[in-house]
């Protein structure tokens, strides 16, 4: 495999990348011994993408699997070969919010797990979310579980790796974005924000949350009011409550 190139694996995420990014693969591999509608799908679009495919035997397909360091994904008996999606870098941020009059934008403050990073993305883009954005020394990169967890989002939602959060947040502030932060303590719901214009929803890691840095540069600060007996959710379920509400408040009919 060379510098350029990464591994993937799962159905979705094969699927995703022929579909989205076919010129990005470079070779589909699948194990041959498994028969079923869904890997005779991908090998058609393979085809007809004009990228070339390999069928293994189960015990090569699995020793592939192992030399491309996937052992511990669910691979579903198909991986490919693809360029690897390198992450966009702040000067790309500015330009996208001038794609829409009300960019909404999700703000990862330390998610260093890859399952929770590749869920962020998927439900970031099931929201019509413009962008990620995360700081690039505390967070996880597009490895292969990201990319296969996302489903598919890895290659439709910019992910944008920035030196200095604080910084890239005070100059969306300046652009006009309204930053919103969860936070446990906070006063206000998240159901009491309006979410409707240019916003930036900031989620916090597990445990941790927001760095201190990060809170003081958010314009509001809300949390989910939690009914149960928990105190709190994974981030990417949060994330996905808080984006929706975003998505609800924004395709609300007004009254006339």
């Amino acid at each position: 495999m060379s510098d350029d190139s990464e591994a993937i694996a799962g159905l979705h995420a094969v699927q995703a990348a022929l579909s989205e990014r076919p010129e990005r693969l470079r070779q589909v591999m699948v194990n041959g011994e498994r028969h079923d509608r869904r890997l005779e799908s991908i090998l058609d679009a393979a085809r007809h993408a004009g990228v070339p495919f390999e069928k293994l035997g189960s015990k090569a397909f699995q020793q592939r699997v192992q030399k491309l360091g996937l052992g511990d994904l669910r691979h579903q008996g198909v991986l490919a070969l693809v360029q690897a999606i390198v992450p966009l870098d702040e000067q790309d941020l500015w330009p996208l919010l001038e794609s829409s009059t009300a960019p909404l934008l999700l703000v990862l403050d330390g998610v260093t797990d890859p399952h929770n990073l590749g869920a962020c993305l998927r439900v970031a883009d099931a929201a019509g979310v413009h962008a990620v954005v995360v700081p690039r020394k505390r967070s996880a990169g597009l490895t292969a579980t990201v990319v296969k967890v996302a489903s598919g989002a890895a290659e439709s939602v910019p992910l944008i790796q920035v030196t200095n959060l604080a910084r890239v947040l005070r100059g969306l502030q300046e652009a006009g974005v309204w930053i919103v932060g969860t936070a446990g303590e906070a006063d206000a719901s998240l159901y009491q924000a309006d979410l409707t214009g240019p916003v930036a929803l900031v989620m916090g890691a597990e445990g941790a949350g927001m760095r201190r840095l990060t809170r003081e540069h958010c314009d509001q600060l809300v949390h989910l009011p939690m009914q149960g007996q928990v105190s709190s959710v994974n981030v990417s379920v949060a994330t996905g409550i808080c984006l929706f509400e975003a998505v609800r408040q924004r395709t609300a009919i007004k009254p006339a």
